[in-house]
């Protein structure tokens, strides 16, 4: 399974991890995802999402619902 978040898309970022003396080697930067059972108020029943921590402070302040139709997503299909 992908570490990719299930409504807004994020992903892993590439990065540079820079030593003291300026050697860089590449790192992966991976999304703060988080398993969650949240309450879908239209459908009347529970998602088991995998969404990242942002994506949670804006379900919290708009709704699910409102939060998945912004991102394109349709939550029947879930």
């Amino acid at each position: 399974m992908s570490r990719v978040c299930d409504l807004s898309g994020t992903k892993a970022n590439n990065g540079m991890a820079v030593s003291h003396s300026h050697i860089r080697t590449k790192k992966l930067q991976q999304a703060n995802l988080q398993k969650r059972r949240l309450w879908w108020e239209e459908g009347k029943r529970w998602l088991t999402l995998r969404v990242t921590t942002k994506a949670l402070k804006t379900i919290q302040k708009k709704g699910l619902n409102t939060y998945a139709k912004s991102m394109g997503v349709d939550l029947r299909k879930i």
